[in-house]
């Protein structure tokens, strides 16, 4: 019996060993060829514009083509789906969002768990929201827009890239804590939404500020807003919605990348300190400072619980106002 145990252990020892060395291998051998980046939302949003950005980088310096792919459709849960579902081996990456973590609690029909089937690589940044309204609107400030939608509670409207994307639930949460009643028109994705507000369709959006900036200095849309704690650099004569009417009011875009769950861990490491040596370079801080974003740099444990924390948050979100957004 005691051989027994002896032979097991050391038959375990050795696989254990093996299971170690090729995945060491595989880091350093990580990437032979090229790497599919999963963008789960439409062209020329801030996803599919930082995807390629940092795809970019990271092709330069790697060696290999990361080549981004649009998968989108259901608030980015077909997207999402197809990276969960891919083989865990570093050659399938997805670019997500807080839209991932807010539909963790909004869509219960998913075919797959965010911390179950997938694994955290690294964050990206963050970007401050705009409120901005059609020129024809009624309303130079947001306390003007929050009144004359008071006066016409169901019959204003505003736009979305879809069901649980940050545009979305930015809007119901400045809908509750602003006491006001307009109605959510989901776009299939942030530029059409963006084309929507900006040709009048619909009367308000909340967008990001690296993607709404130039539409607002051309005069295309009214800015009355921005959603961080503190102004944008980006639009310094905006003030934030906290300080236009509605105290308390926070909202922003965050991007990052994960992998499907399983994914050797020298492959998620070696990923991760290229991310983070990406959104470190002076070239990308710069261009993302004149464009209003902020670069994070986490490591993989740092950004899971991070990605735990905001699935909680929206949750929270999602039960204090007892409903489902539309």
């Amino acid at each position: 019996m005691m051989r027994l145990r002896l032979a097991f252990a050391l038959a375990t020892g050795l696989f254990a060993s093996q299971v170690i060395l090729t995945s060491s291998s595989q880091a350093q051998d990580y990437p032979s060829r090229p790497v599919r980046v999963i963008v789960p939302f439409g062209a020329g949003g801030p996803a599919d514009v930082t995807a390629r950005q940092i795809g970019s980088i990271l092709q330069e310096n790697f060696g290999q083509p990361f080549v981004v792919e649009n998968r989108t459709g259901a608030g980015g849960v077909i997207g999402t789906l197809e990276a969960a579902k891919s083989p865990p081996d570093g050659y399938t990456l997805l670019m997500m969002s807080n839209t991932q973590t807010a539909n963790e609690s909004l869509v219960p029909q998913r075919k797959y768990e965010l911390m179950r089937d997938l694994a955290p690589i690294a964050p990206i940044n963050y970007s401050d929201l705009v409120i901005v309204v059609y020129p024809a609107v009624a309303a130079k400030t947001l306390q003007e827009f929050i009144a004359l939608a008071k006066t016409q509670p169901g019959k204003l409207n505003y736009a979305s890239s879809g069901q649980g994307t940050p545009y979305h639930m930015a809007g119901e949460l400045f809908k509750a804590m602003a006491g006001i009643d307009i109605l959510h028109v989901p776009y299939r994705n942030s530029g059409e939404a963006r084309s929507g507000v900006i040709g009048g369709q619909v009367q308000m959006m909340i967008d990001a500020v690296p993607a709404m900036a130039p539409n607002i200095a051309e005069n295309q849309v009214r800015a009355l807003a921005t959603t961080g704690k503190t102004r944008s650099a980006v639009l310094a004569d905006v003030p934030t919605a906290s300080e236009a009417g509605v105290p308390g009011y926070e909202a922003t875009i965050w991007l990052g990348l994960m992998a499907p769950a399983g994914t050797p861990k020298p492959v998620i490491d070696k990923l991760n300190a290229a991310v983070n040596a990406a959104v470190k370079r002076p070239d990308i801080v710069k261009l993302w400072t004149q464009q209003g974003a902020v670069p994070m740099s986490m490591t993989p444990d740092e950004f899971d619980k991070f990605l735990r924390g905001d699935i909680v948050k929206w949750a929270e979100v999602v039960k204090k106002f007892d409903k489902t957004p539309q």
